[in-house]
């Protein structure tokens, strides 16, 4: 049994920072690979960044790349995304999910994850 559970979401204006965690209630925290995603009113779930299992290498989609950073506490069984300079476009419901794959590539894709978190809201304002 995988859990799964956001905090850190709330109001921000326009060029602010907000930064999201993620407890994962797992055993072997350090044998899973991590992903966020959001999903903006109307629109469809997309990728935001993920850290794979073990050593954590990192990946982003490009619409984060620079301004957002994912990273992991494997003592702690914790993953956080640091959000930068943050615009209206971030607007979203941002969730946390859980992989057991090994295959890197992959971890940009909503099927490579079995396990969500409810998600936390994001609001930026201009």
């Amino acid at each position: 049994q995988v859990q799964l559970v956001e905090s850190g979401g709330g109001l921000a204006q326009a060029g602010d920072s907000l930064r999201l965690s993620c407890a994962a209630s797992v055993r072997a925290f350090w044998e899973y690979s991590f992903g966020w995603f959001r999903q903006a009113p109307g629109k469809e779930r997309e990728f935001v960044a993920a850290t794979s299992w073990s050593r954590g290498a990192t990946s982003y989609a490009d619409s984060v790349k620079g301004r957002f950073t994912i990273s992991r506490d494997n003592a702690n069984n914790t993953v956080s995304l640091q959000m930068r300079s943050l615009n209206p476009e971030d607007t979203a419901i941002y969730y946390c999910a859980a992989s057991q794959s090994r295959l890197g590539y992959l971890l940009n894709q909503q099927r490579s994850y079995p396990w969500w978190g409810q998600g936390t809201q994001v609001t930026v304002s201009s």
